[in-house]
């Protein structure tokens, strides 16, 4: 029994230490010692070194299992980055099974549309949301590619797996880009951002549906579930819409939210370049002073066309 859990403790640590590497971390070989392997993993040659110089994994067996173990100084960067990445990658794993072996109260489809969004927390940047239709054949070859929540994988990982994920799906998959500008417009029209939510998905679904044979949707809840409904009405399309908190751990639904998000990053490495500044995500105080550098240097009509207007952080800049 040990010798099949040491097998799948080399496994494990030899995962790891791939998926390390893509994010661009230096990983030393797996050593085997008495009751477990181990590696080392440091910063990325480059990246500026805050404290901490290495941190170890140990991936130990035993008579209990396999057991995964991170020594290092807590409080520094690198250790808290390594231990999302390694323990937040098994929440979504364990999260992902429930997809194939539903509850009473969740679906089972073969074949279905996914949607998700991206960009909605952040005061620059577009609204995106993609829908993305899978089948048997194409959800076994995005969990070959390691497809998760976008919100478990680095910008890097994500613009790797873009065009794979495309490919995947055998192209079968729609795109949303509300840009600023347009966001801003249609945020007034609507005056709630769910309202807005539920029209931009549904139009992705209304764009992808007729290209396939299928009528099963699957879309994260962001509110009630009417809003989505109600736009699939207004386009007389007749679907079996499941919506659900964490929908991300159904395949189709988590490659949707990696094709929105790729959209987003690539706003912000565009823009970032444009504006002679680093763009940053979400809606913090370092945002702020990026808002208020670029308002005071290019004015705020050039502004407005980076910015989702209704945020709080507009109190602060205008």
């Amino acid at each position: 029994m040990q010798q099949s859990f040491q097998k799948i403790a080399l496994k494990e640590i030899e995962k790891i230490s791939i998926i390390l590497q893509k994010e661009g971390y230096q990983v030393t070989a797996p050593i085997k010692k008495l009751y477990n392997y181990e590696i080392m993993a440091s910063h990325p040659s480059g990246m500026a070194n805050t404290g901490g110089n290495h941190v170890k994994l140990l991936v130990f067996f035993g008579k209990n299992g396999v057991k995964k173990v991170l020594q290092g100084n807590e409080s520094t960067g690198l250790f808290r980055k390594l231990k999302r990445i390694i323990f937040e990658n098994d929440l979504f794993e364990d999260n992902s099974q429930k997809a194939y072996s539903p509850s009473d109260n969740e679906v089972d489809y073969n074949k279905y549309i996914g949607t998700d969004e991206s960009g909605k927390g952040d005061y620059f940047g577009p609204l995106v949301v993609a829908a993305v239709y899978v089948d048997e054949i194409s959800s076994l070859k995005l969990k070959e590619l390691g497809v998760k929540d976008s919100k478990l994988l680095s910008d890097n990982l994500i613009k790797e797996l873009e065009k794979k994920v495309q490919a995947a799906v055998n192209f079968n998959f729609d795109i949303i880009i509300i840009n600023p500008e347009k966001y801003n417009k249609l945020y007034e029209s609507f005056g709630n951002l769910n309202k807005l939510l539920g029209w931009a998905h549904a139009k992705a679904i209304e764009n992808l549906a007729p290209k396939i044979n299928c009528t099963n949707v699957i879309s994260d809840k962001f509110g009630d579930e009417h809003i989505i409904k109600n736009e699939l009405i207004k386009k007389k399309l007749e679907l079996n819409l499941y919506q659900t908190p964490k929908a991300e751990r159904y395949i189709g639904v988590a490659a949707a939210s990696i094709l929105a998000r790729a959209k987003v990053i690539q706003w912000f490495e565009f823009n970032s370049r444009e504006q002679g500044h680093k763009i940053i995500k979400g809606a913090s105080s370092d945002v702020n002073k990026i808002a208020k550098l670029i308002y005071c240097k290019k004015g705020e009509e050039n502004l407005r066309k980076l910015i989702k207007f209704h945020f709080k952080n507009s109190k602060e800049i205008f």
